[in-house]
């Protein structure tokens, strides 16, 4: 039998200890960093009950781990942003439920007679859910000034809204802000449970798609005028520190970088932001702003907020695809609904202008970008239909080497024949291989080569 891979035995398992000693390590930390939580919450709960024979009067008394010299992510995340008392309880409080539910239980002994204490209970989840009513709590008692004080863990400038580490669910109409829930992000908690952080998963709550590719720059054909400007992105983008820090023009320019990308589908647009991000270290992530336009009033800014608050801190490059559906041509405004798509516009356009990092817009025709948005951009650069020898090239680079050609290919001439972008290439190739390797042989037929064009004239109602 053929290995999966071909990783030696010897690796895996050297990857799968160093592994398990991060684990290990993380959860070190973290069963110190609960135990402290877990005397915290007897402590409040001593106090609150009024009780005199306490060596506390508060629990700041309780000084929270010294994780100085340890060397987890956790340690590092808390040493990074100088987090204090209050963070880290907050961090305790809202991972918890993932990873000791039972330090809660404390709270499930009033069986909800002590309002202050907030709290809810899940569907499946039998333990005690904390709110921001739960956290303000603890720390506060009924000490209302601090209660106020508190209130900036949950503000849009703090560390916690900005990097998306945790923040309180939405709270039920006509129901107190802090009733809302108190929820860790997946990232987060990755990240001091096993020292790696994960991408975040596509789904209602950050309709954003992770780009990755194997290929670089010589392996994409694209036209000369293209490659060089894609190329001065990629330079702008290992200079930028340099350029506004030492060279002191962050006081002049914009802090950004925006590029409008233009020209048909299966051109490349996509690959080449992923590309740019493989090669300058950057995450890559695809937002379809299509599928993000909402009918409903403030929703596509949640779900925009959401990627560009933690793109910000994470130096994502945004790729936002279908750019047309919000910057699209308008006519002039006519009812509430025009109103409402032009404060779409305008918040889009003040969270890219703000946005440190690189921003792409994407669309098949240049012409179907309002005229009065085109001058924003750093870039502008097309993305056409490859002539006949860059579709030679293309079709000589998607094949596998595994596979060879009938005699009766002649792959200029086929260039020649059929106008195809690079996209339904791949496409047509991966077709022939498919059926090659259903037949059993390695020869790609020219027979099998314009049964897979005529498929893909056939998704844009062409006939051969």
């Amino acid at each position: 039998m053929k290995p999966l891979s071909n990783t030696s035995p010897s690796s895996v398992d050297s990857t799968n200890k160093e592994w398990e000693k991060s684990v290990w390590l993380h959860t070190r930390d973290l069963e110190e960093e609960l135990s402290w939580f877990d005397r915290v919450l007897q402590l409040r709960s001593t106090l609150n009950r009024g009780k005199q024979d306490v060596p506390y009067r508060s629990v700041y008394d309780l000084h929270p781990p010294d994780f100085s010299a340890s060397e987890t992510s956790y340690a590092h995340f808390i040493r990074q942003h100088q987090l204090g008392f209050d963070e880290r309880l907050a961090m305790m409080m809202a991972i918890a439920p993932h990873l000791q539910p039972k330090a809660l239980d404390i709270f499930l002994s009033t069986d909800g007679k002590d309002s202050a204490q907030g709290g809810s209970r899940g569907k499946s989840h039998k333990g005690f859910l904390p709110t921001g009513e739960t956290l303000l709590f603890v720390l506060a008692g009924e000490n209302l000034q601090k209660r106020i004080l508190l209130n900036r863990l949950f503000g849009r400038e703090h560390l916690f809204h900005r990097e998306k580490v945790i923040w309180l669910e939405e709270a039920r109409e006509e129901e107190p802000l802090l009733s809302g829930k108190l929820k860790a992000s997946e990232e987060f908690i990755d990240l001091i449970t096993t020292g790696a952080m994960k991408k975040p998963r596509y789904g209602s709550d950050f309709p954003a798609k992770y780009l990755s590719t194997e290929l670089e720059w010589k392996d994409l054909v694209l036209h000369r005028e293209t490659r060089l400007r894609l190329e001065e992105i990629q330079h702008w983008i290992e200079h930028r520190e340099q350029l506004m820090g030492e060279w002191e023009m962050g006081k002049r320019l914009r802090p950004g970088y925006l590029s409008l990308f233009y020209g048909p589908p299966g051109t490349g647009k996509s690959l080449s932001a992923a590309v740019l991000g493989k090669l300058t270290g950057k995450d890559v992530f695809r937002i379809d702003l299509s599928g993000v336009v909402s009918k409903y009033i403030g929703e596509t800014e949640k779900k925009l907020s959401g990627i560009f608050d933690r793109g910000e801190h994470r130096d994502w490059i945004l790729f936002f695809d279908e750019a047309d559906a919000i910057f699209g041509k308008r006519s002039d405004t006519k009812d509430a609904h025009d109103r409402y798509a032009n404060q779409e516009v305008a918040y889009l356009l003040q969270r890219i202008e703000e946005y440190s990092g690189l921003v792409v817009l994407a669309t098949n025709l240049r012409s179907n970008i309002d005229d009065a948005f085109q001058r924003r951009f750093k870039s502008v650069i097309p993305f056409p239909m490859p002539n006949v020898l860059e579709r030679k090239q293309l079709w000589e680079k998607s094949f596998s080497s595994k596979s060879r050609l009938a005699e009766d290919v002649d792959l200029l001439q086929i260039a020649r024949e059929f106008q195809l972008a690079g996209g339904s290439i791949i496409n047509v190739v991966e077709y022939c291989s498919v059926q090659a390797i259903q037949a059993g042989k390695q020869e790609i037929s020219r027979d099998s080569l314009i049964q897979g064009i005529r498929l893909e004239y056939q998704k844009s109602g062409l006939t051969l």
